[in-house]
């Protein structure tokens, strides 16, 4: 089959399975991207389709996590946190729909900004690859205690850099004895889902459980669906006025530069900065999440191509999260061997739009036309509790496929670790895949592993 035609088809899949999951409140990117990504790599997916399935999952589940945050007020993802605030303003105005609209055609110029953005900028720092890749585990090693301490743990997450090192490399220790590899998957699985596993755990625990029961309910009023253009296509350049055109256009430019930062953290700076300089509070609230929108898509996209276009290595939070699995997926990609090696900068382009187009022609009238609609019928009919299990059970699939019933209890192992670091010290999950990529070398270097 042509491989136009395959990216295209993964594309679509892609759009239309993260559009879907994106209305699904809480569904974190690493727990829905990871998995996923791995399933369509290790079914023999050409690197190019990957690249267009990926990007078209980025730009559906960006595009549609705005629903349930300001229809809501429940984060679509960790990153619709920093709009909370904002969306709540708009609700009480009666406007959640317009924070919709506002958010997603924010969104969907932010990724077209960024993407050629970040492409120019990886091929200019491609310049210095060979150097990061000459030093690879210093770099990770300095970037983990970097990421850790601006992370939400801090101290404790720089403290606890060794201990989590030293557990990943007796775990890869012990599964080389048992099944004579090293294992990669396995780790990535568990780091990703280690947030929701714990949520598990807690949820299981008679000591810990008071924590997460409510004795009722929860209510939401939603305001009636108001469509305010013709057909089904709507173009964002009308839903968004001047200034919040040209405020989220200058924000995602710039953030396309910062991929080194937290998305979250550069979604937030540059609201407030922007927020900041505008009067009303009506004018400010749909600027504000215009922007904080443009922003999620932007630092995702330029934080997932410009590690993977300029070095091959996960240099940014993104690459350590949602796409880790383009840089390393054994046994068909590492470090050595992944999309940076197989792909032209021309394929990242015209691929990388493909994904983006598909997706974005998915994601963007339906969230547009539909979204409270399907956002009732999520919270109606569809139980979190199977959500949970479908992932939990592709997370079994692809780590027993690595490394049989040894990958599945590494996996498990990890995320019951990792996840409990993450809800109760606030050491992320960007700073847990930074230490797994640096152990090797910071145990070599501590006790000469």
């Amino acid at each position: 089959m042509d491989i136009y035609v395959i990216s295209i088809l993964l594309a679509v899949v892609g759009g239309v399975l993260f559009t879907l999951i994106g209305l699904i409140s809480g569904s974190d990117e690493t727990a829905t991207m990871v998995p996923f990504t791995l399933l369509v790599i290790l079914l023999g997916a050409p690197p190019v389709a990957v690249f267009s399935f990926f990007m078209a999952a980025v730009i559906s589940k960006h595009l549609t996590h705005a629903a349930p945050t300001a229809l809501m007020g429940i984060p679509g993802d960790t990153m619709m946190v920093p709009l909370l605030d904002y969306t709540e303003t708009l609700r009480k105005l009666g406007v959640p729909h317009i924070a919709v609209r506002k958010m997603i055609s924010g969104g969907l110029i932010g990724a077209l900004i960024s993407f050629p953005v970040s492409l120019l900028f990886a091929q200019f720092l491609g310049q210095f690859a060979e150097f990061f890749k000459e030093y690879t585990g210093v770099i990770f090693a300095v970037a983990a205690v970097i990421i850790a301490y601006f992370s939400k743990g801090k101290w404790v997450s720089v403290l606890l850099i060794v201990p989590f090192a030293m557990l990943i490399q007796g775990l890869n220790l012990l599964s080389f004895e048992v099944l004579g590899k090293n294992l990669a998957i396995s780790f990535f699985l568990g780091i990703a889902i280690g947030p929701m596993f714990s949520d598990i755990l807690i949820a299981l625990s008679s000591s810990a459980r008071k924590d997460v029961v409510r004795k009722h309910p929860q209510k939401y009023n939603l305001a009636p669906e108001i469509k305010s253009w013709s057909g089904y296509f709507p173009n964002p350049l009308r839903i968004l006025t001047s200034p919040q055109k040209w405020f989220t256009s200058f924000s995602s430019f710039i953030t396309s530069f910062t991929f080194t930062f937290s998305p979250t953290g550069m979604t937030a700076l540059m609201g407030e900065l922007v927020g900041s300089r505008i009067k009303g509070l009506y004018k400010r609230s749909t600027t504000t999440v215009s922007v904080m929108n443009g922003v999620t898509e932007s630092t995702y996209i330029a934080e997932t191509i410009i590690p993977l276009v300029a070095f091959g290595l996960p240099l940014s939070p993104m690459a350590l999260g949602p796409a880790a699995a383009l840089f390393n997926a054994p046994p068909v990609f590492s470090v050595d061997h992944n999309l940076h090696h197989l792909m032209s900068s021309w394929d990242f382009f015209i691929f990388g739009a493909i994904g983006l187009i598909v997706g974005a022609i998915i994601a963007y009238p339906f969230v547009m036309n539909y979204s409270r609609k399907a956002t009732v019928f999520i919270m109606k009919y569809i139980s979190q509790e199977a959500i949970i299990g479908m992932f939990i059970a592709i997370v079994c699939v692809i780590a027993y496929y690595e490394g049989q019933v040894t990958g599945i209890l590494v996996t498990f192992t990890v995320a019951a670790v990792g996840g409990l670091f993450n809800r109760i010290l606030g050491v992320g999950s960007g700073v847990q895949f930074m230490i797994y990529y640096g152990s090797a070398w910071i145990m070599a270097v501590l006790i000469g592993l």
